[in-house]
């Protein structure tokens, strides 16, 4: 095998490996923890911007961009370990729950459960190029905010006794518009970031937009 091919950097599947790659296999482990560290601490500054509705338990925040963002950017290993860390750290005490709120926050907790396995699943989805165009980024945005609806609904009917319909109410209708502003907005940054990272000198790793 020729020194070129041993030397020649991965090919990139995220946008995050264009900032983690190309190091030392002790440095990309710092990046990856940072990255990890910085995603979790996004969305809990995103938290923070919530506002309390009076007839249900559940906020509306910036959250969920959040993790739209972070899964597809950081694919689903550091996005899981992200959202993770983001749910015991809260857990633990970190006030970055909505509402600078910590411990376990009742009837919502769903939401955060969710983001977990939404962020994995953007992440995947992301390493096989659904987030390298509009086309192919809405669906997994979609899919993304229907994991976190699953778990969150479910969780919230659960904790109050509701039937579908009252858990439908409280959690889901009040926040399917903004949410779906929040998936657009996500599905369209990017594209945008792959096209700003491919125009970027030396970055042979970047691939096109498929």
């Amino acid at each position: 095998m020729s020194a070129s091919i041993l030397l020649q950097r991965p090919r990139a599947l995220v946008l995050a490996d264009l900032v983690a790659g190309g190091r030392s296999r002790l440095e990309r482990v710092a990046w990856d923890v940072a990255l990890v560290v910085g995603a979790a601490a996004f969305v809990g500054a995103l938290a923070q911007i919530s506002i309390k509705l009076s007839f249900t338990p559940v906020p509306i925040t910036g959250q969920t961009l959040g993790v739209l963002l972070a899964g597809t950017a950081l694919g689903w290993r550091r996005a899981a370990a992200s959202m993770a860390l983001y749910a015991l750290a809260g857990i633990a005490g970190l006030p970055w729950f909505a509402g600078a709120t910590h411990g376990y926050v009742g009837a919502s907790f769903g939401y955060i459960v969710g983001f977990f396995f939404a962020a994995a699943l953007c992440g995947y989805l992301a390493e096989r190029g659904n987030d390298r165009s509009v086309l192919r980024s809405v669906p997994a945005m979609i899919a993304g905010e229907i994991v976190i609806y699953l778990f969150g609904v479910t969780w919230l009917a659960v904790d109050l006794r509701l039937g579908a319909s009252a858990a439908l109410h409280d959690g889901f209708t009040p926040f399917i518009i903004g949410d779906s502003i929040k998936a657009a907005t996500a599905a369209g940054l990017l594209p945008i970031a792959w096209k700003l990272a491919g125009r970027r000198p030396g970055r042979p790793d970047a691939p096109a937009a498929r």
